[in-house]
């Protein structure tokens, strides 16, 4: 038997349940749902749709359609069901009672994910945060002997001692996991201050899951992050200095991809990870614009920067993989249609120029003029607004060194103390 057939054979049978309403969005939330059980290492068994305009609250599904997918399951030989949508603690545990088999929704798909993925310290702590959030309220679900047979005799309590107690050990350790993550937050916020202590802008490339981040960091920053179509290929944030021909500098941090219906907890335990964005002076938002659903998929990354209450920070937008194009009239359509935009391919290189100018240009408008004596021993200041800013005068006078420049806020108050009329 091939060995690749025996990697096939490990790998969990799942069971997919959509419940979108509009039929336009079913070849599109198939092609995710069913990347993100690849992610997961899940192969796919077999699927079922209900258009719903509203839930059933006991089982999400109607009575029928849980019993036409309890046959379509057994017929498949899947071993879980996986629903593309956040499901209540009850609505799994009767569903895995009528089922007979193990339910998963959406959000503990990704945060599965998540968990697979993260490599570093930091990242750990999040996820495993956002698991814990998850899991807090659902306790109950795994408790539903003992709620039925409560005044039951020698039944009186002990299912909720044993759920008090470990509805208690979550809290304690979500209650550490967030200290730990402050300490992280914390350190990040030393790093930034010590980045800003250089007078460079700071630039964060966000973007959907697979939109080509990693691959436009790659090309930029001359890393060898992993840059893959699979969603979340990377979940730790990365952070290097840009320098253009010009002498021109930023820094850049590429950020966890985003997507349709991200769960709050994973936005809450990234936070700390995800103010990048909200702290960055520009964020480069990278778009698949070979995706059918590229739009959706940028306004769902715009509802995640709101989240993090990043809406004012100025925004690029990068169309990218504009190789893959058949039209290839579109890009120029798009960029001659929308502001601040560029179209490039991360991967070929194309378009990387226009994408460097304007981010030089957008960075640009932040600087300020200034009009500064410098005494000579403080001469180092001078040569930074030459690596940063644009010098347009610079005399050696008897009492210092008269300058004329733009520079960017950081350096405007570094130099205010020498400010001169």
């Amino acid at each position: 038997m091939p060995e690749h057939q025996n990697v096939r054979d490990t790998k969990e049978r799942a069971f997919l349940v959509y419940v979108n309403k509009e039929e336009v969005d079913d070849t599109i939330f198939e092609q995710e749902l069913e990347g993100l059980v690849d992610a997961a290492g899940g192969e796919i068994g077999g699927m079922a749709r209900q258009r719903l305009d509203r839930p059933f609250k006991g089982t999400y599904l109607g009575t029928g359609k849980v019993e036409e997918v309890k046959m379509a399951v057994a017929e498949t030989l899947c071993e879980t069901v996986i629903f593309d949508c956040e499901l209540s603690g009850m609505q799994i545990r009767n569903l895995e009672e009528r089922l007979e088999k193990r339910v998963v929704d959406r959000t503990q798909l990704i945060l599965d994910i998540f968990a697979g993925r993260a490599r570093t310290r930091e990242g750990q702590l999040q996820v495993e945060l956002a698991q814990l959030s998850y899991m807090l309220p659902r306790l109950m679900s795994v408790y539903t002997k003992f709620e039925r047979q409560r005044g039951g005799i020698g039944m009186r309590g002990p299912g909720e001692t044993k759920l008090e107690s470990d509805r208690r050990m979550v809290r304690d350790r979500i209650s550490k996991l967030k200290d730990e993550i402050e300490g992280v937050k914390s350190h990040r916020e030393v790093q930034r201050e010590n980045r800003r202590d250089q007078p460079y802008p700071f630039v964060a490339i966000v973007g959907y899951t697979s939109a080509g981040k990693s691959t436009l960091m790659n090309h930029l920053a001359k890393t060898d992050l992993l840059a893959d179509a699979m969603p979340f290929a990377t979940l730790d944030p990365t952070v290097r200095k840009i320098e253009l021909p010009d002498g021109y500098s930023f820094f850049l941090s590429d950020t966890v991809g985003f997507i349709r219906n991200l769960p709050t907890m994973l936005v809450a335990a990234f936070r700390a990870t995800l103010e990048e964005v909200v702290f960055a002076d520009l964020l480069l938002h990278v778009v698949d614009v070979s995706h059918p659903a590229w739009e959706m998929q940028y306004e769902s990354v715009l509802e995640t920067v709101s989240a993090l209450e990043a809406d004012g920070v100025p925004c690029l937008t990068v169309f990218n993989k504009i190789d893959t194009l058949e039209d290839r009239s579109l890009a120029a359509r798009l960029v001659s249609e929308w502001p601040d935009s560029v179209a490039i391919s991360a991967k070929t290189g194309v378009g990387m120029e226009d994408l460097l100018a304007a981010i030089r240009r957008m960075l640009s408008s932040r600087l300020g003029r200034v009009r500064a004596l410098v005494p000579y021993d403080q001469a180092k200041l001078v040569e930074t607004a030459h690596r940063f800013g644009a010098v347009y005068k610079k005399e050696y006078r008897d009492d210092g060194i008269f300058l004329e420049a733009d520079l960017a806020p950081e350096m405007q108050a570094k130099l205010k103390p020498y400010a001169v009329t």
